[in-house]
């Protein structure tokens, strides 16, 4: 089991994404993500997004907000818990990321992106304004096998 957060950063009608195309044994390996990373021993999940957006793009968050808590069970990466937030920021200056490309995308090409299925639901939530929310996504595989929205099981179509 593990415990991550996971950002989705934007800049007017734009979105950062990180495209994974340059870490080893990569879970997320070619898809599209948001910016995050593990818990480290003694951190609040706030502490792990400030310094995990920092690592990855070289942005210091002044303000964010906590959107929900995302669990994915999957029978090949085991259980993750992860911290979804947002943040807005004015200055779209990037650095280098070890992990993979950063983009600023424009918001209307995101449904177009190669991600997880479980990502385009929360993405969706989010999207949609949905207030906090406790999402489970349960694959097998890459497969997306169901959705759960605060406890209650949902067509996936409908999520």
């Amino acid at each position: 089991m593990k415990i991550t957060t996971l950002c989705y950063i934007s800049s007017g009608e734009r979105t950062l994404m990180l495209h994974r195309t340059k870490k080893e044994n990569d879970e997320n390996a070619g898809k599209w993500v948001g910016i995050g990373g593990k818990l480290e021993a003694g951190e609040s999940p706030e502490d792990c997004l400030v310094r995990e957006v920092f690592e990855e793009t070289g942005l210091t968050l002044e303000s964010y907000a906590f959107r929900g808590i995302v669990t994915f069970v999957s029978d090949t990466w085991g259980t993750e818990y992860m911290c979804l937030y947002t943040a807005e920021v004015s200055d779209e200056r990037v650095s280098e990321c070890s992990e993979g490309d950063l983009v600023w995308v424009e918001n209307h090409r995101l449904d177009s992106l190669p991600m997880w299925e479980g990502d385009r639901v929360f993405f969706d939530l989010l999207k949609k304004g949905r207030p906090f929310f406790s999402l489970k996504l349960v694959y097998e595989g890459e497969s997306l096998r169901s959705v759960w929205i605060d406890g209650e099981e949902v067509s996936r179509t409908d999520a």
